[in-house]
């Protein structure tokens, strides 16, 4: 699908005057164009003029099995024409109910209950609201605290918000709501301490949860928010033992666990759950994104039977909810996700093709303006430095220079992905769970030329 230079110009015309794009400097197309996508196939988009895009974000990390897949597509145009919506108010429906049990089929432990929503967001909102109320149903009323780590993104609800690590995304909407406490992140390359031993830096980086929890007072602390590789500031994994610690810890607190997953569930670190690849039992996973492969808008929170328990008595109600959650048309499509899961392999295939992606990833090491490669799966980003002997770090101005050479290069050589600096300067690529060996050379040759560049405009 082409359109006429009319049609492109008049649709980029009408975005700049009537479309609010989301975390966008809108001030950018002042003078410039607003790209316009009207096509995708396999982890390929087209714009308007006809010019093809590796998707190496996967739209917003999300589109697992590619774009263009009819599956999908046939899946919501069935579930339309029989039950278009319905809500899950008091009542369920069948794909809805078909869902929710193959989720909790899928998920470690005793996590069987399944509480739908719309979105990440809603899911990290609906886990601290509902942490609060289960301790308030339990007799712990004092508890109303969630710990998560300095750089982490959870979300832009004014919960998520509040548990959000990144300074300059709170500021416009402070003040915040309260009971959100900041520990370390576990970014090893930026270690204050044990910088020499990765298991002892990974200890002193759980120990730093038990301080936390009880510097605040345990009484006061509800649950602890973590994802299993933290996506804000670079794909940074845990060090080995850094959940079962964490896990220890929680324990020992009646504090609870929560795996935020919304980036790292259905496949992308090649486990359906990042929980499963760590080996970790949380009290609550929040998932959305690789659920439907972005086919169709919705999450879930998914909860260990303990949590429910006190919600299955009296007149006892968990008093929160969404309209659109677990919207028919989005679960029928994410059963035929799953499907397209199972049928293709798509688990294993990352599984196989992770060491690939790393490898061709690793070719760039030797250039000076890149300080670390990390990450999992198919989920990797690209540390940025001025100084890789020391790790030094960019000035602000030179820093978003940098940036702006990346971003428009890589656009200009068809490569949709991210670099920015919501902590260090850096580059995150996270493309569909189909692609292969060839998707990976091209990212690293068109990467390579651009950051041979980007280092000299700063040397």
């Amino acid at each position: 699908m082409t359109l006429t230079e009319t049609e492109t110009q008049r649709l980029s015309e009408l975005a700049k005057r009537h479309l609010w794009m989301h975390m966008t400097r809108m001030g950018n197309f002042e003078d410039q164009e607003v790209p316009v996508i009207v096509r995708g196939e396999g982890p390929y988009v087209w714009d308007a003029r006809g010019r093809r895009y590796l998707d190496a974000l996967a739209g917003m990390l999300t589109v697992q099995v590619g774009h263009g897949r009819q599956e999908l597509a046939e899946a919501a145009a069935r579930q339309a024409e029989q039950l278009a919506f319905w809500p899950v108010w008091g009542a369920g429906h069948p794909p809805g109910i078909e869902l929710a049990a193959r989720i909790a089929n899928l998920a470690p432990g005793d996590l069987n209950r399944v509480f739908f929503v719309t979105g990440g967001g809603e899911a990290v909102e609906s886990a601290w609201k509902l942490a609060r109320q289960y301790h308030k149903a339990v007799g712990q009323p004092g508890r109303y605290k969630l710990i998560s780590r300095a750089g982490a993104w959870h979300g832009v609800g004014m919960g998520a918000l509040a548990l959000t690590g990144l300074p300059a995304v709170q500021l416009p909407f402070e003040p915040l709501v309260p009971g959100a406490v900041k520990v370390p992140s576990t970014n090893f390359y930026r270690a204050p301490v044990f910088a020499d031993d990765y298991e002892a830096f990974g200890e002193w980086a759980a120990d730093e949860i038990d301080r936390a929890i009880i510097r605040e007072g345990a009484a006061s602390v509800a649950g602890v928010i973590l994802e299993p590789v933290q996506s804000s500031g670079g794909c940074i994994p845990p060090p080995p033992g850094y959940f079962q610690r964490v896990r220890e810890i929680c324990d020992r607190h009646g504090v609870l666990l929560i795996s935020d997953e919304v980036i790292c569930a259905f496949g992308r670190l090649g486990h359906t759950y990042g929980a499963g690849r760590y080996d970790y039992l949380p009290d609550m996973i929040a998932v959305a994104k690789g659920l439907t492969s972005g086919y169709s808008p919705l999450g879930a929170l998914i909860c260990s039977d303990r949590l429910m328990e006190p919600f299955l008595q009296g007149t006892s109600t968990f008093t929160h909810g969404v309209t659109f959650a677990g919207h028919p048309v989005s679960c029928a499509v994410a059963l035929a996700n799953l499907d397209l899961f199972e049928a293709e392999d798509i688990l294993g295939h990352v599984r196989a093709n992770e060491p690939v992606f790393r490898a061709a990833l690793g070719t760039l090491e030797d250039l000076p303006i890149v300080g670390e490669v990390r990450g999992a799966g198919f989920f990797y980003a690209i540390e940025l430095v001025k100084d890789k002997a020391t790790r030094g770090k960019f000035t602000d101005e030179e820093a978003d220079r940098v940036l702006a050479h990346l971003n428009a290069g890589l656009f200009d050589a068809g490569i949709l992905c991210r670099a920015d600096r919501r902590v260090d300067p850096g580059i995150i690529l996270c493309p569909p769970l189909i692609c292969g060996p060839e998707h990976f050379d091209l990212i690293a040759d068109v990467l390579r030329g651009l950051l041979t560049d980007a280092g000299q405009l700063v040397h």
